[in-house]
């Protein structure tokens, strides 16, 4: 009689721990379809811009803001912008012209129109696509103010740039802010590859311009 209820224990036993290893798999996800690490298999999508759009904008929404300034509007332009770009790749090279504001004669910028173009620059670097500084001189220009290898001076620029598209945009004044359009552009073609819309809050550019400080010490408009 001990023997048999000892048999009977030790297949309630085997049993138990054969069921408790099941649950852990099925709990773990290792073992189920679908699931890689625990996490939920997504297929990404098939264009490489896209994809890395999808995953600055989970950690975008993973970060927590203390505050945003201009670069963070710059990205959102740019996700929107590789949705529906074409023919760009990582081997097209593109340039980045100053954004100008479209009531203009499209002659001259601003530091907000110098600091979106700079902002592109980084953004396209990110995704992959290769950036031409066509603002790059052949030589390094030593003064006692510091040591230069920019210019504007379009006689201490290259005549022969190997880009294939430029990036460029137009600005509109609203009343809470800027509206920002940018497209690329073949350079040979003119045809429009790529376009992308966002709005810059007025307080984001004015944080930009700011120039009313004096001792450190922030000096406010009245109303």
């Amino acid at each position: 009689m001990k023997h048999v209820m000892t048999t009977i224990a030790l297949a309630l036993v085997v049993s138990g721990c054969t069921a408790l290893q099941g649950n852990n798999q099925l709990t773990s996800g290792a073992q189920s379809p679908g699931f890689v690490d625990g996490v939920r298999d997504v297929a990404a999508p098939n264009n490489n811009f896209q994809s890395l759009a999808v995953k600055q904008q989970a950690q975008q929404v993973n970060s927590v803001y203390s505050g945003k300034n201009i670069n963070h509007y710059i990205r959102a332009v740019m996700q929107d912008l590789v949705t529906n770009l074409q023919y760009v790749n990582q081997k097209t090279p593109i340039a980045v012209a100053s954004f100008v504001y479209l009531d203009a004669d499209f002659n001259s910028t601003t530091l907000l129109g110098n600091q979106i173009a700079e902002g592109f620059v980084h953004e396209l670097h990110q995704f992959g696509i290769p950036v031409i500084d066509f603002k790059t001189t052949d030589f390094m220009r030593i003064t006692p103010q510091g040591d230069f290898v920019f210019s504007r001076d379009y006689l201490e620029l290259s005549q022969d740039m190997p880009f294939q598209y430029v990036m460029a945009g137009t600005l509109v004044n609203h009343t809470d802010g800027v509206l920002v359009n940018a497209r690329v552009v073949g350079i040979n073609s003119k045809a429009v590859v790529g376009t992308a819309q966002g709005f810059i809050p007025q307080k984001v550019i004015d944080e930009l311009n700011s120039k009313d400080e004096l001792d450190g010490v922030t000096l406010k408009r009245g109303m």
